[in-house]
């Protein structure tokens, strides 16, 4: 891996993908940093006026970068490179409270958290350190979603709301057994499983994402040949997901996205993606959170020339379906939505999910009679496949123009942890009664 070096004043040449970026004099480097948008992260030091920024940007020769494929391979890159060259503006380093490590605990079920400082210890293992808590948070978000894993510090008598989502192997399960036989073999699977994903998670965030991926190939295809269907379809869906967050995941915090936001260039593109004559300002995005249909809720997230206006976001609690049905859950959201004439009507309506709830939102426009003309769209999780009205097929977002392919996912995220965190107090006070 070879660092490509820029003079100071050619900045405007680096990539707007996410990596990693230096500043350096004569041989030493002075600092390291990590981005989601390398251009903007980078040309940002120059642009802020605080004397932090002054004194690098003064001792500055040159400007180099590292690009990955994406932002979790960013943040798990800067952590190594730091660690390698000691930066002395990376001042963060200096106070060993304010960096974090992933602890993995050497047990039956491994207990996985963060800490600022790691004990020394046999019985633990730590992977870091990583300047950006935030991100590693982010992170691990995206990642428990295909490796679930205990966060308990005690393994409680019930499972709990992680077990609900999926998030966790719930050993707690151990305690419902009554037959010892059922309980031997749950100990067995739970055990691997827990194993296993914590292996695989600590190898990601130590920069072995070849080695999972393998690993996950292997498996499939071991169990194809075993005729273990059901296992080999887990292994692909594990496989494919983590391809899909390790090229799309957003876990750094993105200058793009502030008040300085060129929302005219995008409009622009966004207006000829949709084939729309009219401006696109206000744009909504709709998902919706259910666990088997139970505790079923809406989510609408408003964005006004790219911002996102969160005092105009709305939750709606599903009343009409009573069965796991997204499609059918996100027609109810609309119309209701549409039911209330003073809020402003948006100009494009961003849908979470695929052909079939691009269908039911085109459904609820019709039914609702509406006079404006708004613009219908539905982001698939699946390869982030973008469907749109009256167009044949789909558009991958990583064909689009980055800016407006960040700006569609900021938009279908923000709904769906809008609605998710509604899904959660709703599952809690449920559990609580």
């Amino acid at each position: 891996m070879r660092i490509k070096w820029l003079k100071k004043e050619n900045i405007s040449q680096l990539p707007k993908t996410a990596g990693v970026y230096f500043f350096k004099r004569g041989r030493e480097i002075l600092y390291i940093g990590k981005a989601g948008n390398l251009k903007k992260r980078a040309k940002s030091h120059f642009e802020n006026k605080g004397p932090k920024d002054a004194f690098l940007i003064k001792d500055t020769e040159k400007v180099g970068f590292l690009k990955t494929d994406s932002e979790i391979e960013a943040l798990v890159l800067e952590a190594k490179l730091i660690k390698k060259y000691r930066p002395r503006h990376n001042v963060v380093w200096r106070d060993d409270k304010n960096y974090f490590f992933l602890a993995k605990t050497k047990e039956d079920f491994p207990l996985i958290f963060i800490t600022h400082q790691p004990k020394k210890n046999e019985r633990i293992e730590y992977v870091g350190p990583f300047v950006d808590g935030r991100a590693l948070k982010q992170s691990l978000k995206a990642l428990r979603k295909i490796f679930p894993y205990r966060s308990c510090k005690r393994i409680p008598k019930r499972p709990c709301l992680w077990h609900q989502l999926q998030r966790c192997p719930a050993p707690c399960l151990l305690f419902s057994f009554k037959s010892e036989s059922l309980k031997k073999n749950f100990l067995g699977q739970t055990k691997k499983i827990s194993g296993q994903n914590a292996k695989n998670l600590f190898n990601i965030l130590k920069g072995k994402k070849t080695l999972v991926l393998k690993g996950l190939r292997k498996k499939m295809k071991e169990f194809s040949e075993k005729a273990q269907f059901e296992k080999a379809a887990e292994a692909r869906d594990q496989l494919f997901a983590l391809k899909r967050v390790l090229a799309h995941s957003r876990v750094l915090a993105d200058e793009f996205f502030q008040e300085k936001i060129n929302y005219q260039e995008i409009e622009k593109e966004l207006r000829k993606v949709l084939k729309a004559k009219k401006k696109i300002l206000r744009i909504e995005g709709y998902d919706v959170s259910c666990f088997q249909g139970k505790e079923a809720v809406g989510s609408m997230a408003v964005f006004i020339e790219g911002i996102a206006e969160k005092s105009l976001f709305r939750r709606f609690k599903i009343k009409t379906v009573a069965k796991a049905n997204d499609p059918a859950m996100i027609k109810e959201c609309l119309l209701r939505r549409f039911g209330h004439p003073e809020w402003d009507l948006p100009d494009m309506i961003l849908i979470d999910g695929g052909k079939g709830q691009l269908s039911a939102s085109l459904s609820a426009k019709k039914e609702a009679l509406l006079k404006k003309t708004i613009k219908l769209a539905a982001l698939a999780k699946k390869e982030n496949r973008l469907y749109i009205e009256n167009k044949k097929g789909f558009v991958f977002l990583k064909d689009l123009p980055p800016d407006l392919g960040n700006l569609l996912l900021r938009i279908r995220d923000q709904a769906h942890s809008f609605g998710l965190s509604y899904h959660k107090k709703l599952r809690e006070k449920k559990l609580l009664k």
